[in-house]
């Protein structure tokens, strides 16, 4: 199992995903995220050319396929490189290609119940999603506070200046979409990662 890719995740606290239909704009924007110091990262399979995508970024970075819910996306995110997969719910098909395959499976849960399950099977880290509807850094406060064994990442909506808020709530790394990328040049896009990740590192 490549558990180092989880503390990988931890180490860098910001977790960018990616989202959009066109395989070459997630390449684009990957690589500017990659030259601000992303080492990892997820691309959402929102369109079968997507598996294109992350064949190319694989051979720069590390790659989650996100989005996956069936077990053939998960073959087939695997097959194009891919070393993580996560979905936006908790589905045992893919815990069982998780153990299978030996790669990380990272569920999405919003409940405490939800997310106790998702650790019950022993899902290595686990989404507490959308993190905004939910109640934001306090949610995740209030979810540790009973469980504190829980390794989660908070996402939905999350701005790159709340990260710092969420990994003091007690998150052990972030998601984050549109406000590391979206409406930004590919410059700006790599300006972002690096103030970001320093911010995260100071």
């Amino acid at each position: 199992m490549k558990e180092n890719l989880i503390k990988l995740l931890s180490e860098e606290k910001i977790f960018p995903i990616i989202r959009t239909n066109d395989a070459q704009v997630a390449i684009d924007t990957a690589k500017a995220l990659i030259d601000g110091g992303i080492k990892i990262l997820e691309i959402n399979v929102q369109h079968p050319s997507i598996y294109g995508a992350i064949e190319e970024v694989a051979k720069y970075a590390h790659v989650c396929a996100g989005g996956i819910i069936t077990s053939m996306q998960a073959d087939a995110a695997l097959l194009s490189g891919a070393e993580i997969i996560s979905s936006p719910v908790f589905l045992m098909n893919l815990v069982k290609i998780s153990k299978d395959k030996e790669i990380p499976y990272i569920a999405g849960t919003s409940t405490a119940n939800e997310a106790y399950n998702a650790w019950k099977a022993r899902i290595p880290l686990i989404k507490i999603y959308p993190i905004t509807a939910m109640g934001g850094a306090m949610y995740v406060e209030d979810l540790l506070r009973p469980m504190p064994f829980l390794n989660i990442m908070p996402l939905g909506n999350v701005k790159i200046d709340e990260v710092r808020s969420y990994i003091d709530a007690g998150a052990s790394v972030v998601g984050v979409g549109r406000d590391l990328y979206s409406g930004y040049s590919l410059n700006e896009i790599t300006k972002r990662a690096k103030r970001v990740l320093s911010e995260l590192k100071g």
